[in-house]
This record gives C-alpha cells, structure tokens and sequence, in this order.
C-alpha cells in the first residue's frame, strides 16, 4: 500500500518528529539529573573547552586542582599531566582513565 502526501505535510510531520526527539532527549536528562546520576557542567566550563582549552586543564581547574594534587589524587606523575594540557602527549588510556577517575569525568570527556 502507496500512501502520497504533500511535501508541506512531510515536513510538518518531520519538524514534529524532531520536537518529539528533542522533549524526550530533555526529559530524559532532566530525570538523570533528578536521580542524581547526571551532573551539569557549567556553560563557562563547557565554553572553554569548546573554544580549545585543554579538557583536563579545564576539568581539573574546575574540580579545585592544581596539577601537583591531581598527581596526588590519580597517581600520573604531574610531568604527565602537563604535557597532556600542553598538547605534547595525548596520554595513554590508563593514564586518562586514572586522570578521569580522579576528576569523576568519563575518559571521553577528557579527549578534544
């Protein structure tokens, strides 16, 4: 069965489509974030890595570290942690997911 409709009326039903993604896409942060299993980063924080700041310089920062105590708290030499915000190193996977773990940020978070 063939069913023909305008093109005005598939781009309606589209545009409702895509309002319909966008409200349950929000619903469903809305109930993480109740729940407690989902944390907002701030507009601030989100901008600067937006516009090229490195993701564990701004993350640290944002979690109250320098470079030295977040050596402390994840165990990767501080040396490490600068040449990863510098650019210089990109970090090896276990050394991102102990950075991450420290910074309670997900190992992609950290990756530009």
């Amino acid at each position: 069965m063939n069913v023909t409709i305008s093109k005005e009326e598939y781009d309606r039903l589209l545009e409702a489509a895509q309002t319909l993604a966008d409200l349950q896409a929000y619903d469903r942060t809305m109930a993480a974030l109740d729940s407690g299993e989902e944390e907002l980063i701030p507009a601030e924080t989100a901008n600067r890595i937006l516009n090229g700041e490195s993701p564990l310089a701004v993350f640290r920062e944002w979690r109250g570290y320098n470079q030295s105590s977040l050596a402390k708290a994840s165990g990767v030499n501080r040396v490490q942690i600068a040449d990863i915000e510098a650019g210089r190193s990109s970090g090896s996977v276990a050394t991102l997911k102990k950075l991450a773990d420290a910074l309670q940020v997900s190992i992609d978070d950290l990756v530009a």
